[in-house]
Parts: C-alpha cells; structure tokens; sequence
C-alpha cells in the first residue's frame, strides 16, 4: 500500500493537486492529524483492497511539529507501506497576490501580522519537509490544466497511476457510444452471422472469436491497432485524461465487434494495462 504526502506553502495549489488525485484514483485525506495516521493505515489495510492509494493533505494548518509527521511516516514501514512527499510551492510574489486575489486568511495571521510575514515564518516551518520531498513542484506559472498534466506525467513516469480503459464492443444499429474517445469500425471482416453453427453465438465463445481471428485481415489489423494504441495510451496519460473508451463496433454488436475488441482487451492486459471489456449490446441482441 502506498502513500502520497501532499503538503507546501499556503495558496500554492494542494487543494487543486488533491482534487486532481481524486481522479486519478486516489483516496484523499485533508488536514489529517500525524496521530491518526497509524491507525488509518491499519484501517486502509484491513479494508483488503478498497483503499490502495492514499494522498493525505497536510500543512501548517495542523499547528503541529513536521518532526511528528516524520515519525508517524518511519511507522508505516513496519505496516509494509511505502510514502513519498510531494511539496508544492511558488515565490513569495507569487503568493501575496493569490491571496489578494481570493481574499482567503493566511493559516499563519494573527493580529498585527502581514501575509508576508506569515509567508516567510511559513517558509521557514516547511524547510524540513521540503527538504525530504521526493518531488517538488514550483506552480508559479502553471494553469490548473498544466498542473493537472504535471501531477499525470510525474506519477505515470514512477508507475504509480494507470489509465483506466474500457473497450466497449457496440452494434452500429444501436448508436455509437456517447462516452467513446476512439471508434473502430470492423464491419469490413467477413460476418459469422451468415454462418449457421455460430449464428447465434457471440465473440465470447471460442468458435466466433477462432473464426474471426483466422480472416487473412485480421492479423494485420490487431497489429496495427495494437501498435497504435500502445502509441497513444502515453500520450493520453501526459494529457491528463482521466480514462479512455475504446469503442469496436460491428453490425450487430455480437460477433466481429466482441472478438477484435476482446482481442484488444487481452493484448492490454498483457502489457499491464487497466483494462476491461465490455459487451454493450449483447443483452440487447439475445432478447431480440
């Protein structure tokens, strides 16, 4: 199980960057207490699975020691957890006017205290943590695309974050899926529709799925959609997007669809993809 410590200077972005998490499949925790968190990972474990990747929100908000937080970390290794820091941070200008801006209090003012002031003893309190962060990331000149895109490439390049891809298998006489990012059209291979003893079977069974992998065009075809898949899925994944639909549809939505989309799905699967297939109009054609 692994944790993502989200922490840095007021008004530089977490609240954005936990948000972003959110999406990209992380349990979020805001403001936790150093205290709690033995026993939330103790809870997470426990929850065999549901909980697999946690980002917990923490700064000076906690009005505590990061020397606490330190060594509720070291604890985790003897739950077999792993963590990694990820600091944001922006110049002190940078700051001023974002909280001008918003009009939002600085965690650190009191009476008689500039935001300034409250920035730089700020500064001072994070120095240990950023100097133990294994990522840190200046949002000075970034949109909140451009760091939604830096969050996706900086934790698909660790490995820490895959693309969930549904390949959805669909009957063109049924509509293309709204919710495609990518629609292949294989009513070109030979249809085992016309063929009595598969007729009414589906790409799911072995005799369909056999019949249309064997077209001479078939092969070719895997190849080349394999190769520019793989081509893309990187590229997506810079991009920000937070999962794709693979759209495969036939006439009908049962037979050729199903086998080449079903044929995807494995090649995915294979290369340590997050993939899953599904036979949108399956049901529809076995009440018809």
């Amino acid at each position: 199980m692994e944790f993502l410590i989200v922490t840095g200077l007021s008004g530089a972005g977490k609240t954005q960057a936990a948000h972003f998490l959110e999406d990209m499949g992380y349990y979020c925790v805001d403001n936790m207490p150093s205290a709690l968190l033995q026993p939330f990972a103790e809870f997470c474990i426990a929850s065999q699975g549901r909980f697999t990747k946690v980002a917990l929100v923490t700064d000076v908000r906690a009005h505590e020691s990061f020397e606490q937080l330190f060594r509720a970390l070291d604890s985790l290794r003897a739950l077999d957890c792993t963590f990694r820091i990820l600091f944001l941070e922006a110049p002190e200008s940078t700051l001023i006017r974002r909280y001008k801006e918003t009009r939002r209090r600085h965690p650190l003012t009191e009476p008689g205290k500039t935001v300034q002031a409250a920035l730089r003893e700020e500064i001072a309190l994070l120095q240990p943590v950023r100097d133990r962060a294994d990522y840190i990331i200046n949002t000075q000149n970034l949109t909140l695309a451009q760091l939604h895109k830096k969050l996706c490439r900086l934790l698909t390049e660790t490995g820490e974050a895959k693309l969930p891809i549904n390949v959805v298998a669909f009957g063109y006489k049924y509509g293309i899926p709204i919710d495609a990012d990518l629609v292949l059209d294989v009513r070109f291979l030979p249809n085992p529709y016309y063929i009595e003893e598969l007729k009414g079977l589906s790409g799911l069974d072995q005799p369909v799925f056999d019949f249309v992998m064997q077209q001479p065009d078939t092969a070719e075809y895997i190849r080349l959609l394999t190769a520019f898949i793989d081509f893309q899925l990187p590229r997506f994944r810079e991009e920000g997007k937070p999962a794709l639909t693979v759209a495969v549809g036939c006439t009908g939505g049962r037979h050729r669809s199903i086998s080449v989309a079903r044929a995807l799905t494995d090649h995915l699967l294979e290369h340590g993809q997050n993939a899953r297939l599904i036979c949108r109009d399956l049901e529809r054609v076995n009440e018809q």
